[in-house]
């Protein structure tokens, strides 16, 4: 057995799951969320939880047992508790505005990025005088967020030189020596 498929999911109260013919829905108080499954994958929903268990024991059959049980509890807790992910940006002049749902980011170019951020995501920017800009993102969706969040690093990625660029919170970017100069030496 899988040791994350055999774990039991336990339904919070006030939230809601229903299990259809290919597709599981998942209402919460913060959202709700649909995704497909495989049907080689069971679900089934005894009181307030959730066990999932496969038809076979083939190799393919294996790795979706994990899979589909992770997507299922990241869903629960999403429209429960919500993710929450921080971005810092890391520059001389690099700066962060968050205008309703459009993040207006200066990050070195000769023109400001204009990047607009789904509706189910929330955005948020801290700017304080003598630390680095902050953007908090917070959603219901994790893998939503996820591609938010590697979509906004993407558009300066952290150097390993000076470790300059758009990182998480918290991140630890290896550094590299630079080239050092030889002087008299022939």
């Amino acid at each position: 057995m899988s040791r994350i498929g055999k774990l039991p999911i336990t339904i919070p109260a006030g939230t809601e799951v229903n299990i259809g013919q290919d597709e599981i829905t998942v209402k919460g108080k913060l959202g709700t969320l649909t995704t497909k499954y495989n049907p080689l994958i069971e679900i089934k929903k005894e009181g307030n939880t959730i066990t999932l268990a496969r038809s076979s024991e083939d190799k393919a059959v294996r790795a979706l047992h994990g899979l589909y049980r992770a997507l299922l509890f990241n869903m629960v807790t999403g429209v429960t508790q919500g993710y929450e992910r921080q971005l810092e940006l890391v520059g001389v002049g690099y700066r962060a505005n968050a205008t309703g749902q459009v993040l207006d980011l200066s990050l070195g170019y000769s023109h400001n990025i204009v990047f607009e951020i789904p509706k189910e995501v929330k955005v948020e920017t801290i700017n304080e005088k003598g630390k680095n800009p902050i953007i908090k993102l917070h959603s219901y969706d994790k893998q939503l967020l996820g591609m938010v969040c590697a979509k906004i690093r993407s558009f300066r990625r952290p150097e390993p030189y000076k470790g300059k660029g758009v990182r998480f919170v918290g991140e630890v970017i290896r550094r590299k020596a630079g080239k050092t100069a030889s002087k008299g030496k022939k």
